[in-house]
């Protein structure tokens, strides 16, 4: 990045909201076309690990693929383990 160009991001980043100019840019109002996940992703690490059948066919009974399945073992890990922080 040029000298040019961190003063120009200095110069914004002490501004306030109010002080800058963002009338050239509409506003984007309908997002029925944005994807999620495009930009950014968690990183994901392949594991072996073995789980209860029951468990497993519960999570495949209500989910539609198997990727579906494994999305929602990990958002149920994901809750778990936020609840776990917030407890400490």
């Amino acid at each position: 990045m040029t000298d040019q160009q961190k003063a120009e991001l200095a110069a914004l980043a002490a501004m306030s909201e109010d002080e800058i100019d963002t009338s050239d840019i509409p506003e984007v109002t309908d997002w029925s076309n944005a994807k999620r996940g495009v930009f950014y992703r968690l990183t994901k690490k392949r594991i072996t690990l073995d789980l209860d059948a029951d468990i497993i066919a519960w999570f495949k009974s209500n989910t539609k693929t198997d990727i579906d399945c494994q999305t929602a073992i990990n958002q149920v890990l994901r809750e778990y383990v936020q609840l776990r922080k917030t407890a400490e």
